[in-house]
């Protein structure tokens, strides 16, 4: 085996990894109660996939091409900080705008600090 197809199988596994990654996040949205854990799965398992994904085309580019790609680097380090951090806003706008959290839920840790947060302005 040469390099390149070493090279070729690591990556191919790596881009795999991605998609098993972005098919548990798929199945965690249709599966997962209320908008909460939806937010999770989509947050953390699309995040990790797309940065499989992407890291997959960068080594594909840098290694087999002999090009390295300043657009793929930007673009793994803008998911790695956007994504989870829209996922978290978009689950604090869910809370503050009153969606209900599930039946089985256990614990509500925004609960005391929203009734601060009200009495204090």
């Amino acid at each position: 085996m040469s390099v390149n197809e070493i090279s070729g199988l690591i990556i191919g596994i790596i881009v795999f990894l991605g998609s098993v990654l972005s098919l548990i996040s798929a199945i965690g949205l249709v599966r997962l109660p209320d908008i909460y854990t939806r937010s999770h799965a989509a947050t953390k398992s699309a995040t990790l996939s797309v940065l499989c994904i992407l890291f997959g085309l960068f080594l594909f580019f840098t290694v087999i091409k002999d090009y390295v790609s300043a657009r793929i680097l930007l673009g793994i380090v803008f998911v790695f900080i956007t994504a989870p951090v829209g996922g978290h806003l978009i689950s604090r706008a869910a809370y503050h705008s009153g969606v209900s959290l599930w039946e089985s839920s256990i614990h509500d840790e925004l609960n005391g600090k929203k009734d601060k947060q009200h009495t204090s302005s």
